[in-house]
């Protein structure tokens, strides 16, 4: 099997309509301002904000499509979406050669804008990580102040396996 895309998967997991789960979809695998672009829209900010904030029972999950940085409109970022609906954030990271740089510029650009980042989630972690990536997983929770948790490669397409790597994180605590 194969993993469905995010939005789709996403909709699975909380019961709702891919279209409810992602508003806005758009065919090229670029940064959202750009596709946005390329279909000839714009991405209206108030609009996201709004549509987040449709029901608010519910726990609200925004993916960064890209990054904390990555444009959804031309002078609107994830960081501040996430600012607008000033929600605690979950950073994925690859375990690999890379991610301590990458993962602490993140944390610093989410604290510099007033971000709780409440925990990094290493993935896919290897069944028998090596030297490094245990290192890289010590170093960004004690270099970054965060917890910093892993989930393993999954079977792609098993769901089941997937909501239990999910239900064995933490998440509660975090959020």
């Amino acid at each position: 099997g194969k993993w469905p895309p995010d939005h789709k998967l996403l909709a699975l997991a909380a019961e709702m309509t891919p279209e409810k789960v992602a508003p806005l979809c758009y065919g090229p695998a670029v940064s959202p301002h750009l596709a946005a672009r390329m279909a000839g829209e714009d991405i209206d900010p108030a609009g996201l904000v709004a549509h987040a904030r449709e029901q608010p029972e519910r726990t609200v999950v925004v993916e960064g499509v890209g990054g904390l940085l990555v444009p959804l409109a031309e002078d609107y970022s994830v960081r501040d979406l996430a600012v607008e609906l000033g929600m605690p954030l979950v950073l994925a990271a690859s375990p690999g050669l890379g991610t301590i740089n990458h993962t602490l510029l993140t944390i610093e650009a989410a604290r510099v804008a007033g971000l709780n980042v409440a925990a990094v989630v290493l993935t896919p972690w290897p069944t028998e990580p090596s030297r490094m990536e245990l290192s890289n997983q010590e170093t960004i929770e004690r270099l970054g102040g965060v917890a910093c948790e892993s989930i393993e490669r999954l079977p792609a397409g098993d769901l089941k396996a997937l909501a239990i790597a999910g239900a064995a994180l933490p998440w509660c605590d975090w959020l």
